[in-house]
């Protein structure tokens, strides 16, 4: 059976892992955040540059993949070319879901909730140029979302305050329906984000690229998937150890996933 590597810089690729395995439920994973570079929203593009091809390169050698999927926004904006023209097999990357988002927009303003690095890159720009012509785009950077996540997955509360202070743009504007979700970590946090809007009588829809991009795996892995029948178990793997975080490990027992200890050992 086929094996997949899912690749982040923290857990949020974990949201991504979902979609996948719900689609092909009986391939490998294995699941890799550089958590010893976390987070990768605050990188330059230098950085990650030199970062995510060195890693990549591990998990490849060590893993061998029958494909790799790049769980995160701002990388993906970033590596993509430069991994497709070093690996032969196939190479997913996440970039923020504008198009279906401008598609579905009834009011035509949409906002795009991203880490700041994604709202910066020139790829993002290209993105709402091409394809948010006839749309209001509102871009709101932040990175707490993303500690938020971590924190969550770890095993601590989320507090909907910090969460309402990043949003306060989005909720104050009735005008925006459609709320683009351009980081791997924030549908990790979908139900704290929608019962915002709910309590504020606000009605949007979040968007991201989870279901678009468990489409694109199948497409790509399927001349894979009759490469025997015997099922393999899940793992995850970090660059720094997470051995003293037992309530975390726990909870990727729950996502189907074993932990496996430290990619450089």
């Amino acid at each position: 059976m086929a094996t997949i590597a899912i690749f982040d810089s923290g857990v949020g690729g974990l949201s991504i892992y979902q979609q996948i395995k719900l689609k092909l439920p009986d391939c490998k994973y294995v699941f890799v955040s550089d958590n010893e570079a976390y987070p990768y929203g605050t990188k330059s593009e230098e950085e990650l540059l030199q970062r995510v091809p060195d890693v990549v390169e591990r998990i490849t050698k060590r893993y061998q993949p029958d494909i790799l999927v790049v769980a995160c926004n701002t990388a993906s904006t970033v590596v993509l070319p430069l991994l497709r023209d070093q690996y032969e097999i196939p190479i997913v990357g996440v970039v923020p879901a504008i198009k279906p988002a401008c598609k579905m927009s009834e009011t035509k303003h949409v906002a795009l909730l991203a880490t700041p690095g994604t709202i910066q890159r020139s790829y993002t720009k290209q993105l709402i140029k091409k394809y948010a012509a006839d749309c209001k785009i509102t871009k709101v950077g932040t990175s707490k979302l993303v500690e938020l996540a971590e924190q969550k997955l770890y095993g601590g509360t989320v507090d909907l305050e910090i969460i309402k202070s990043e949003v306060n743009s989005i909720l104050s504007d009735k005008s925006i329906d459609i709320v683009v979700l351009a980081c791997t970590h924030f549908p990790l946090l979908n139900k704290e984000i929608q019962s915002l809007f709910n309590v504020n009588n606000h009605n949007v829809s979040l968007v991201d690229s989870g279901s678009g991009i468990a489409k694109r795996v199948v497409t790509l892995i399927e001349p894979e998937l009759d490469k025997g029948n015997q099922q393999h178990e899940s793992v995850a793997v970090f660059t720094n150890k997470i051995d003293q975080h037992l309530g975390f490990i726990n909870t990727l027992k729950q996502f189907g996933l074993e932990y496996r200890g430290c990619l450089n050992a």
